[in-house]
């Protein structure tokens, strides 16, 4: 079992009432973490800590955050296993998946690193004789980055890279299901040598995450709010912020379509779908979650993408042989599986077979002939199916690609390249490939969605623009004529 304290300016501290709160392994059913479980004196003195810690964050120097973060990123690699550990025992997936997301949350510590020295500003011109005028990107403050569980390291240092690069100084909030892996984090920061302050992680009981929120969001210190996670709680967060005027970054839920048209290579597409619907379980804000495809090649597609499937086994984390692992929760498991049986009574059919939930492991399952009174159909399903649609022409396909709350990912395959793109310019999406799966992510990308699917982007140089100010800054080289 772990044991997790807060991180307050540098410190590991107890919560001010030693309350303490466990994660239970979802497969093992054991206590994963025992973590403290901030009270509202904790999210002041966390936000406290940080605004006192800015003054100097914000004026060192470009290349001297930029040495601490590459430092950061190097001791991140050498904590892999630990990651990977804390990642298995406390969300349920397969070693292989958080050993990917400490490579790639690695990656963006390195590419926020860059970014110090782009934080750039322009000269406008003015009509006034004499006067300078200037376009300036400031550090904004404290950050509040409040991260989820399912790609939890990549997640977890997103929130806080870029922040962190620009100048501000932050708050992260972990996840209640991850708070061993999220601690850790701000672990490795402390430990690149950021200033006591700089970086500071609250862990909080389930019970009181809407209140932690709520008085982190309300400290007058607190200046930007991002935050990955559902719809639901992010319409919530947006209109807490918006109580206290504070920008908020939403990247939000998905219904992600991956459109297959009538001359796709369908060894490429059948690939692609067996990934983007099932890597870590689908549990992925990109995971493919309806395959549109063209009734001319439907019935050999589903053929072959249930045949890739049914090898496709899963089991618990590190189980040899098995592809997959566990789900984040024995209850995400069953919710999914209601899914599938509502499909069934209304039509569909499992291609895979039956449905088989052990605890939190479930078998992944393709339904064909998706209709939109089912479930599958309007829920984002974050679990390990996919829902297949078949459609006569492109015009249909991108209509049901867009009958959705959601916009944020989605993929177009076609041999064709201008009609793909012709589709793809259609679809409502913040993120949309050609002739690759749904699911992919790389530091330097706008990264964010449309729609229910989110606010904001994170990522490369539209990161920068989220984590600062942009201030009118003039200069008067000459006297100035004033009409009084």
């Amino acid at each position: 079992m772990n044991e997790v304290k807060l991180l307050i300016g540098g410190k590991d501290c107890d919560a001010s009432d030693k309350a303490t709160f466990d994660r239970i392994n979802p497969v093992t059913g054991e206590v994963a973490t025992r973590a403290a479980a901030a009270t509202p004196a904790d999210c002041d003195a966390a936000c406290e800590a940080a605004a006192a810690a800015f003054p100097a964050w914000s004026a060192m120097g470009p290349n001297e955050r930029r040495r601490l973060l590459l430092k950061a990123a190097d001791l991140l690699d050498a904590r892999a296993p630990e990651f990977i550990g804390y990642g298995m025992a406390e969300a349920g997936s397969a070693p292989m998946w958080y050993g990917f997301n400490t490579m790639l949350a690695a990656g963006m510590l390195r590419e926020a690193a860059s970014m110090t020295t782009q934080i750039s500003g322009e000269v406008i011109p003015s009509d006034v004789p004499g006067l300078m005028a200037m376009g300036i990107r400031q550090p904004a403050g404290v950050v509040l980055g409040i991260a989820p569980w399912n790609a939890p390291v990549i997640l977890g240092v997103r929130a806080v890279a870029m922040p962190l690069a620009c100048g501000n100084t932050v708050v992260l909030k972990a996840s209640e299901n991850c708070p061993a892996l999220h601690r850790l984090i701000g672990t490795v920061l402390n430990e690149a040598g950021l200033p006591p302050g700089v970086i500071n992680v609250i862990t909080n009981a389930p019970k009181d995450a809407a209140a932690v929120v709520a008085r982190l969001i309300a400290h007058p210190a607190l200046r930007r709010v991002n935050f990955t996670g559902s719809t639901h709680v992010g319409k919530i967060i947006a209109q807490e912020a918006a109580k206290h005027l504070k920008p908020v970054l939403l990247e939000l839920g998905g219904k992600n379509p991956m459109v297959v048209l009538d001359d796709a290579d369908l060894d490429e597409a059948v690939t692609a779908a067996a990934f983007g619907s099932f890597f870590n379980q689908g549990q992925i804000c990109m995971s493919t979650d309806r395959i549109i495809v063209s009734r001319k090649i439907a019935d050999e597609f589903v053929a072959r993408l249930t045949a890739k499937v049914k090898t496709m086994r899963a089991g618990k984390p590190g189980e040899e042989g098995a592809v997959l692992a566990a789900m984040v929760s024995p209850e995400a498991a069953r919710r999914v599986a209601a899914m599938v049986e509502d499909a069934v009574a209304k039509g569909g059919k499992v291609t895979t077979g039956p449905t088989q939930v052990q605890g939190a492991v479930m078998q992944p399952a393709v339904i064909d002939g998706a209709k939109p009174n089912m479930k599958v159909y309007q829920e984002e399903s974050f679990g390990p199916i996919v829902s297949v649609l078949r459609v006569d022409s492109d015009d249909e396909a991108v209509k049901l690609a867009n009958d959705s709350e959601y916009g944020l990912s989605a993929s177009v395959f076609s041999r064709d390249i201008p009609r793909a793109m012709a589709v793809a310019g259609r679809i409502q999406s913040g993120i949309c490939h050609i002739n690759s799966s749904t699911v992919a992510d790389e530091a330097q990308m706008p990264f964010g969605g449309v729609k229910g699917s989110g606010i904001g982007r994170f990522g490369g140089k539209a990161g920068i623009a989220e984590f600062t100010d942009l201030r009118w800054i003039t200069l008067q080289n000459t006297p100035r004529h004033y009409p009084v």
